[in-house]
């Protein structure tokens, strides 16, 4: 898989950035994606060295619309730690 296949997006919400003056970076990755792969996407990509990555896997809400059923799809997000003094710049602004 591609580095630019493993990293979804940036996850910013009132959580990840208060992990975040902890040097904690929070993204949504694929849904296949391992540990290792996040790991080496995030240093290829923003030049930084990874000490830990923390995974989750966040199930799909079913929603009721009408008599249908839907369910959203499943998601999966990746909390990073970095070396102390190594910054992601994209946080920064904010």
């Amino acid at each position: 898989m591609h580095y630019t296949d493993v990293l979804r997006r940036p996850i910013v919400t009132e959580k990840s950035t208060a992990l975040q003056e902890q040097g904690k970076y929070t993204f949504e990755v694929h849904l296949h994606a391992t540990k290792h792969e996040v790991k080496e996407a995030v240093e290829k990509v923003f030049n930084v060295k990874v000490m830990q990555v923390n995974m989750l896997r966040i199930h799909g809400k079913i929603k009721v619309v009408g008599r249908r059923r839907i369910q959203r799809p499943d998601k999966k997000k990746a909390i990073v730690a970095l070396k102390s003094g190594d910054k992601i710049q994209i946080f920064e602004n904010v």
